[in-house]
């Protein structure tokens, strides 16, 4: 103290020196004083300062970075979405072929955005109570294949998510991806050791690899799709989208596409729900080689149903046979196990037939399903799960009422502004859907205008709901390409019709789709 009011005092001229000087000197004694206590309490105290300054210049210097390529980002996305955004309030006026315009713009630019938009894009396509059909028919397409990543990083990610060489657990890897999604790619791979040191039966497998930042790719557009679309909100002319709703809903099932982890546990889930089954499987994850950014699976075989869907002339037999056990599994999945698979597009489907030698017998053996890229998953909660199950049943009865009634209740949040005009609307169609002539529209079709009714009275509806009732029509809409004569909402109302909700549906579904 005596020499730091020495200094400032010899060197008065200098005001803010001396100042520093003092401060530096009682700082000095402080410490001095501690330090008699405890001769390393003062190195210890300054390394942690030291630590804590660190850290706190890092994580500063960190957010900086953050923050710029977040604005960098967003400045990008602004000009990639204004000529659809722009084009959106006049999506109406200037005729059907300006809409078009409009759509193809809408999902060119979701495809140009990254990986989070096209994901968004997918879910937005399966949500037709927030978006109108023929935007939700045009982001359908958005199904399509990713840019693949270098085979230098898949190995990189592999040997640092498993701590070894990729030669040390497989035997042959194809450098060459066989797919590639917005979240992954898939390589072949046959494996050699599954646990270190030890000798495992070769095994081809199918090893499922994230593409590099997209993590944090997605966190970072899905900050600044919340931005925009808390801002769509204030634009009249374009809030009849409710960005902001669905952007909201789709943040859920976008965590869970993300972590492979997550879906290798989607996967033994169903495995367990469905071991009794032979006739419908789902690859398994080989564990351990199970982590977030890696997910290494047996390598399914396989046609994708579009195949018999689409291209495949007679077999009215196979086709038949398909559309019955996928229904099924779809039934067992929403009634018995409350666990659906809710990406259910034909890509995600294979379905395997025993080769028999004789060419006459090749179709009259039963198919085999199996069901593939399970990250998005639906559960409802009690309440959801019977309203949804009633709703099914009011349409499947032509009872408008009851299912407006239903629709309204499948939201712990309703915001509709005129519930009355809506029930009164939905009761009027039902009413001609009872006639002879409306009799012919079928029970699918009627969910789609309730659903498009749905949307234009601003009824809310949870997104697991929804999820539910859409995966329910994309399953239908191939299921009548396949056998015209099966009916898979008469088939559920035949089932809820038979079964005691509360006491025995398990019992009664189990007996009567025995596999």
């Amino acid at each position: 103290m005596a020499q730091a009011f020495s200094l400032a005092v010899t060197q008065s001229h200098l005001l803010v020196p001396g100042i520093l000087a003092f401060t530096c000197g009682q700082f000095a004694l402080t410490q001095r004083v501690s330090a008699d206590g405890d001769p390393f309490r003062s190195k210890d105290t300054l390394y942690m300062r030291a630590q804590d300054g660190h850290a706190y210049m890092s994580s500063l210097v960190l957010s900086v970075v953050e923050f710029v390529i977040l604005l960098l980002r967003a400045i990008y996305l602004s000009i990639l979405l204004s000529p659809s955004i722009v084009m959106a309030p006049f999506a109406d006026t200037f005729g059907p072929s300006f809409r078009k315009a409009w759509l193809r713009v809408v999902h060119r630019t979701l495809e140009k955005a990254g990986p989070a938009f096209i994901k968004w894009g997918q879910w937005a396509a399966t949500r037709p109570d927030l978006f109108p059909r023929d935007l939700c028919t045009k982001l359908s397409e958005l199904h399509t294949k990713a840019p693949e990543h270098s085979f230098a990083f898949t190995k990189k990610t592999i040997e640092k998510a498993f701590g070894r060489k990729l030669s040390e657990i497989f035997e042959i890897f194809e450098e060459k991806p066989v797919a590639s999604g917005s979240i992954a790619q898939v390589h072949r791979a046959t494996i050699r050791h599954r646990y270190p040191g030890q000798n495992t039966k070769p095994m081809v497998v199918a090893v499922k690899v994230r593409h590099p930042g997209v993590g944090d790719s997605i966190r970072r557009d899905f900050v600044i799709m919340d931005v925009f679309a808390r801002i769509s909100t204030l634009i009249p002319t374009v809030k009849w989208l409710r960005l902001d709703e669905s952007v909201q809903q789709f943040a859920v099932f976008m965590l869970s596409q993300v972590d492979l982890a997550r879906e290798a546990a989607h996967l033994s889930r169903f495995i367990y729900n469905f071991r009794r089954w032979k006739d419908v499987s789902f690859p398994k994850p080989v564990y351990p080689l199970v982590h977030p950014a890696v997910l290494v699976e047996t390598y399914e075989q396989g046609e994708s149903v579009a195949h018999y869907v689409d291209g495949l002339e007679g077999h009215e037999r196979l086709k038949s046979a398909l559309a019955h056990i996928g229904t099924h599994a779809l039934l067992k999945m929403l009634l018995v196990d409350n666990f659906i698979h809710a990406d259910m597009h034909p890509g995600n489907i294979l379905v395997r037939v025993p080769q028999n030698k004789s060419r006459k017998r090749l179709f009259k053996a039963k198919p085999h399903v199996i069901f593939l890229d399970v990250g998005m998953t639906a559960e409802l909660s009690g309440s959801d799960r019977v309203n949804l199950l009633e709703f099914f049943k009011a349409v499947a009865r032509r009872d408008g009422r009851t299912a407006a009634e239903c629709a309204l209740r499948l939201s712990r949040q309703q915001n509709c502004p005129d519930p009355e005009a809506f029930i009164k609307e939905v009761e009027e169609s039902f009413t001609f859907w009872g006639t002879p002539e409306g009799d012919l529209v079928h029970p699918a079709e009627c969910m789609e205008q309730l659903l498009e009714k749905v949307r234009r009275h601003r009824v809310n509806i949870d997104g697991n709901v929804c999820t539910v009732m859409v995966t329910t029509l994309v399953l239908e809409g191939w299921q009548r390409k396949l056998d015209p004569r099966y009916d898979v909402m008469q088939t559920l109302q035949t089932l809820l019709l038979r079964a005691d909700w509360a006491k025995s549906l398990s019992y009664t579904i189990d007996g009567l789709m025995a596999p």
